[in-house]
């Protein structure tokens, strides 16, 4: 088998009784790194800092990784502009957190005869947030309903801070 030592510089090939002899002899496990190689490849390392190393790599992964949310945002087909934006200003900061926004358009009585007031308020929409947002599922009309899904631009950068002390 071929051999390399724990600094990794190569032995060589050596009979497997001295591999393990001087295994033991550093206190540290021999290990198979390459079975299918022709010698196969052994390397002489302690196999629990290994383990230990590669758990801890998975941990810092998952602790990067986040489950994206579906938030609701609600409004009526007669908004007033201004509570509008405050609406749109909730679901900037869901989609700037990286969830997904799920817009509900509802008419009541009368308005259901205006269908061009809740495709203006789409249209609004989906303009006020180009610059964070994507259709993910477009305006789709159910009932009384118009209901769209919207996600955070794959391109979309926070915006850089200023770094003002607030003394002037």
């Amino acid at each position: 088998m071929l051999l390399i030592s724990e600094s990794g510089e190569q032995i060589g090939v050596v009979p497997i009784e001295d591999a393990r002899r001087r295994a033991l002899e550093a206190e540290l496990d021999l290990v198979e790194v390459a079975p299918g190689a022709d010698p196969p490849v052994c390397r002489i390392y302690d196999y629990k800092k290994v383990i230990f190393e590669q758990k801890r790599k998975l941990k810092e992964s998952r602790k990067k990784t986040r489950a994206s949310e579906l938030k609701e945002v609600k409004m009526r087909v007669k908004i007033d502009p201004h509570d509008r934006d405050t609406k749109l200003k909730m679901a900037r900061r869901f989609l700037e957190k990286g969830d997904k926004v799920k817009f509900t358009l509802q008419f009541r009585g009368r308005e259901i005869t205006r269908p061009e007031m809740g495709t203006a308020l789409v249209e609004a929409i989906t303009r006020d947030l180009a610059d964070i947002a994507e259709i993910e599922k477009p305006a789709a009309r159910q009932d009384r309903f118009i209901i769209m899904i919207v996600t955070r631009r794959k391109d979309w950068k926070p915006p850089k801070e200023t770094g003002s002390t607030g003394q002037d």
